[in-house]
């Protein structure tokens, strides 16, 4: 199970995040109570360990603005959580080994979602970083070859349940484990890490988005 920690904003949450089983960590450039910037989030980074995935998300934001963002940070992801084209998608996607375009629930562009070539689809609530859950049945119309990472209010407390409804790729949180934007709780983050590494083995459902 895919599993990425969104909005580290320091390093102390990122290795703890780390040591909880999280191999996926995800920094924000675009405005948001957690951005950070790229010289900070090279800062982070570089503590990690090297099998560690770090995922800049970026929305709305000029091709050429991230990849100038992807050499300071030393990225090895993307996640375009704005209203990019496949056009800016696959700009981006020659600079970086992992790519993800994130839609909304109620996007429309979701009908030619097979226009982006990326890695994962993330779907998320239509106001991104709200903490608001969504329809997770919306999830059965994407194609069922797509590799599908749910986000939008996941929590300890809601997050095995979704997994084991929605059978997706992989998870997406922020707001769900922390103390304060931008500052993660050990307690919640552990627990969530758990709940979704385990909601399918545990009942030995294999991911419907694989």
């Amino acid at each position: 199970m895919f599993v990425k920690i969104c909005g580290i904003t320091n390093a102390s949450d990122a290795l703890l995040a780390v040591a909880m089983g999280a191999e996926v960590l995800g920094f924000v450039f675009a405005d948001s109570k957690r951005q950070v910037t790229p010289e900070q989030a090279g800062e982070i980074i570089q503590q990690l360990p090297y099998d560690v995935t770090a995922v800049g998300v970026f929305r709305n934001q000029h091709p050429d603005q991230i990849l100038d963002v992807i050499s300071v940070a030393r990225l090895s992801g993307v996640q375009l959580h704005g209203q990019e084209t496949p056009g800016e998608a696959a700009l981006v996607r020659r600079r970086v080994p992992f790519l993800v375009q994130a839609f909304s629930a109620n996007d429309p562009r979701l009908a030619r979602v097979d226009d982006y070539d990326v890695d994962a689809v993330l779907l998320d609530a239509p106001v991104p970083g709200s903490g608001e859950v969504f329809d997770w049945e919306l999830v059965g119309s994407l194609p069922q070859r797509r590799r599908v990472i749910l986000a939008g209010g996941l929590t300890p407390e809601n997050v095995r349940e979704a997994v084991q409804a929605v059978r997706p790729w992989g998870v997406d949180v922020a707001s769900g484990v922390e103390s304060s934007p931008g500052q993660k709780d050990p307690v919640a983050l552990r627990r969530f890490i758990a709940e979704a590494t385990n909601a399918l083995s545990e009942f030995s459902i294999d991911p419907k988005h694989a």
